[in-house]
């Protein structure tokens, strides 16, 4: 079977150098090789089995980009502000930079620059917000092939007398289905009495909240706590400190 032509830029993202984005800026400035030979032309189109690399400078940028982690309080919105509410970015500040933050990183205001939520986080939810310059992580956590699982800490009430009927609990696991179509098995159980952990592969709008309405429970906090092998931690609340080099989603 012949090999189809791929968009450059979209082959690089593809094997993980960077983000299209990223990928376009480094083609208009010459650091991108096809075979061996610069490439500077936005839009090229090239084989699966051609051989990319790219310069050093390219390596030494992205080396430079941060990624942050926030505990998100309630009341702030993930991504651009919106309805008259304040953007999560707007607590990445000196002054809210937890204490017991271990990175070695100074902060320095150009790092607030294309500095973007990889997930999002409900205005009316609390924890674990990642935000990124970097291309490839966003990628890794909200591509449409995401393996990367993350952990909720779900406080309810039930609406009907008694408690919840262990089928209900099996359909929360696996069998409901969202707009049309169905959910990847999740994992979820009882924490304590009023509190169950969530564990789940995707993330659709206000997911949690509408699964649990399905099995007429009502959700009065949510709070992410992991994202994949990261841990919201200690991290006060309204507080943020950097992914330190060794760790990995």
């Amino acid at each position: 079977m012949s090999e189809e032509l791929l968009r450059l830029s979209k082959r690089m993202s593809e094997l993980g150098l960077c983000s299209r984005r990223e990928a376009d800026e480094w083609i208009a400035k010459g650091w991108v090789r096809v075979d061996g030979k610069v490439v500077s032309e936005l839009g090229t189109k090239v084989y699966p089995s051609q051989r990319i690399t790219v310069e050093r400078q390219a390596a030494a940028e992205q080396s430079k980009r941060v990624t942050i982690l926030i505990n998100k309080p309630v009341g702030y919105v993930s991504g651009q502000a919106e309805d008259g509410y304040t953007p999560a970015v707007a607590l990445i500040k000196p002054e809210n930079r937890w204490a017991d933050d271990p990175s070695p990183e100074q902060f320095h205001p150009t790092q607030l620059r294309s500095l973007v939520p990889a997930g999002r986080l409900d205005i009316d939810s609390v924890g674990l917000l990642v935000l990124t310059q970097d291309g490839r992580i966003a990628k890794h956590l909200i591509g449409h092939d995401t393996e990367i699982d993350k952990e909720y800490l779900v406080r309810v009430q039930y609406s009907k007398p008694g408690k919840l009927p262990d089928a209900d609990l099996k359909k929360l696991n696996h069998g409901l289905w969202m707009d049309g179509k169905p959910l990847l098995p999740a994992k979820v159980r009882w924490q304590n009495d009023d509190q169950l952990s969530f564990t789940l592969r995707e993330g659709r709008k206000r997911q949690i909240r509408r699964m649990c309405e399905m099995v007429g429970l009502k959700v009065i906090g949510l709070k992410r706590v992991r994202i994949g092998k990261v841990k919201l931690g200690d991290l006060p609340q309204g507080q943020w400190r950097y992914l330190h080099p060794d760790e990995r989603f």
